[in-house]
This record gives structure tokens, C-alpha cells and sequence, in this order.
């Protein structure tokens, strides 16, 4: 197989795990199910930018969205009190065509994506770069960590500290008499 074979079946898989993974999102029951699915999602994407030669916004993706997004999703997932929350989502008439009709412009916009990635099949090939593109990219990245974890360091540190520090904060709100979670 060639590697352009491989290079399109690996989008291809990526895509239609992030579909499914993204569907999985918006219908599971369990909050805490659909935030971990969020997660792979986000992994997904991080995977198109790693496939697209984009490794450092791939890198990003993972520890901004996937990690610590993530994190502060779960932390407000806890403090819900979430079997009174399952009765309010509604079944009338209205919200039966509202999500009618969103999954007809999800499936529009999916077909319209369809039909113009087959006039575009040349695009990837006018992108590729020179070896010396590829150098200045590598050193401007270098210079961007060098930078993030000599003189920044303190404060990476500093958001590491602060959000360990609302996490227990969110489980001891959450498990105090009168919270959200707590044992009557």
C-alpha cells in the first residue's frame, strides 16, 4: 500500500472515531460517561493536527483541552446533585423538532463537507513544505518551550497548585451536610 492509501485511511478512521465519539457525547444518560467520551474526542482532533504536521497544536490540544478543560468539566460534573438534573431535560413537542432538526443540519453540513472534499483532493499536495520551513518551524517551537519552562516555569507551577486546590475545594463543597452529594 502506498502511503497516500495510508495517509487517507488513517484520516478516514480518525474521522469517523471522532463522529462517533462526538455522538456519544451528546447522547449519553451519564454525565461523567459523556465527559470522558469528550475526552476522546478531543484526543481525535489532537490526532488530525498530529496527521496535519501540526504537532504542537496536537500537543496543546492535549494538555489544554483533553487535560485540564477536562479536569474543571468533572469538577462541575461534581457539585450537580445529577438524578434531580435527569428530569429536566424536555420531551414536548418543540424540543422533539429543535433536536429533529439539528441532526437534519448536523447531517446537511456533513454532506456538504463530503461533496466539496472531493473538489479539493490536490490541496495537501500544493501544502508541503521545504526542508527549510521545516527547520525554522522546529526552532521557533524550540525557542517557544525553551522560553515556557525556564522563565515561566513559576507559573505553570503556580496553575498546577491552584487547580489541584479547587479540585479538593469542588469535593469538599460537594460532600459537606447540605451539598450536592451529601449522605441524608
Amino acid at each position: 500500500m502506498s502511503t497516500f492509501i495510508i495517509s487517507n485511511l488513517w484520516f478516514y478512521v480518525l474521522a469517523l472515531s471522532l463522529i462517533f465519539f462526538a455522538f456519544k457525547v451528546v447522547t449519553s444518560a451519564n454525565p461523567i460517561h459523556s465527559a470522558l467520551h469528550l475526552v476522546l474526542t478531543m484526543m481525535g482532533v489532537a490526532g488530525l493536527f498530529f496527521h496535519l504536521n501540526a504537532q504542537f497544536i496536537a500537543g496543546v490540544q492535549v494538555i489544554v483541552y483533553a487535560g485540564a478543560v477536562m479536569v474543571l468539566f468533572v469538577m462541575v460534573l461534581m457539585l450537580f446533585d445529577l438524578k434531580h438534573e435527569f428530569n429536566a431535560f424536555a420531551k414536548g413537542l418543540v424540543s422533539g423538532f429543535l433536536k429533529l432538526m439539528s441532526v437534519a443540519l448536523v447531517v446537511g453540513y456533513l454532506v456538504g463537507v463530503f461533496l466539496e472534499s472531493g473538489e479539493s483532493k490536490g490541496v495537501k499536495a500544493s501544502l508541503t513544505t521545504s526542508g527549510d520551513q521545516t527547520s525554522t518551524q522546529l526552532q521557533v517551537t524550540r525557542d517557544l518551550a525553551q522560553l515556557l519552562y525556564t522563565k515561566y516555569v513559576l507559573v505553570f507551577e503556580v496553575l498546577g497548585v491552584l487547580l489541584l486546590v479547587v479540585a479538593i475545594g469542588a469535593v469538599a463543597i460537594s460532600r459537606i451536610q447540605g451539598g450536592t452529594h451529601a449522605k441524608h
